[in-house]
């Protein structure tokens, strides 16, 4: 058998702006995720849902919730990702933590903040693409509206797995399910997909529709429900499918500034 990751997908409703609320909820809903796992995938502001009001949070948070991921990391035996409101030097972030099993970490903060709702306002752009090399495999986390852009998501590293981690709302959700599938085509990558559930406290719905895509586009894994969804992911089909095909040989190159 070749190289696999085992990997669970956590689409869930969020208590708003209540982080202790969802550590604790968060808990029980890993309680089933077995050991043999390789990666947990959990939404984006997983603590608090997608607020605009990162100071109704004490700045504090963010690194009880780093430490809670890095617990639940070693407990698991599992590498963990997810993002969270992040407070530093006065400065709010959007920040993702892959959080690996022995408690070490990387993070990477959301390029493209949502200006529609005004979160460039509130929080800090990053700058930074981040890679990620865990169990033989090259994965590139980023953040809900980065999914709408593909230069920001060229697989120029040739990574095997794309990860979004989301808070999409229900009246755009049909561009959620193409874009997923087409940054995994063109990428000739894995693409997963995690949303939310249920409402914010802005009254905003969230039909979930996580997913994970394979290089070729093909659906390995999908849900509308409150769920911890399931999938393998296979080098050997990475390999196998741009030996094949190449398509990545024909990419543009470009300079993004």
């Amino acid at each position: 058998m070749g190289k696999e990751l085992q990997i669970a997908l956590v689409q869930t409703q969020l208590h708003w702006e209540d982080p202790e609320a969802n550590r604790t909820m968060l808990v029980d809903k890993m309680a089933s995720v077995p050991l043999g796992v390789d990666l947990v995938v959990l939404p984006e502001m997983f603590s608090t849902g997608f607020t605009m009001s990162p100071n109704n949070v004490d700045a504090s948070e963010g690194n009880k919730t780093l430490g809670w991921m890095q617990q639940m990391a070693k407990k698991k035996e599992a590498a963990l990702v997810g993002s969270i409101i992040f407070t530093e030097n006065g400065k709010n972030y959007n920040r993702l933590f892959f959080v690996f099993p022995d408690g070490t970490y990387k993070s990477y903060d959301k390029r493209h903040t949502f200006t529609l709702a005004g979160e460039n306002k509130v929080y800090e752009s990053g700058k930074t693409k981040l890679i990620v090399d865990y169990k033989e495999f090259k994965i590139c986390p980023m953040i809900c509206y980065d999914l709408r852009f593909p230069v920001w998501a060229r697989n120029t590293e040739d990574y095997d797995v794309l990860v979004f981690v989301a808070n999409w709302p229900r009246p755009r959700i049909a561009a959620w399910d193409v874009l997923l599938r087409a940054r995994a085509i063109e990428n000739m990558a894995y693409c997963i997909g995690v949303n939310r559930t249920g409402n914010d406290g802005l009254g905003y719905e969230y039909p979930g529709h996580s997913a994970v895509y394979d290089t070729l586009g093909n659906q390995v894994a999908y849900s509308e429900r409150d769920d911890i969804l399931y999938a393998t992911l296979s080098k050997e089909h990475v390999e196998s499918s741009r030996n094949k095909l190449k398509f990545l040989d024909d990419r543009d190159a470009f300079i993004l500034k």
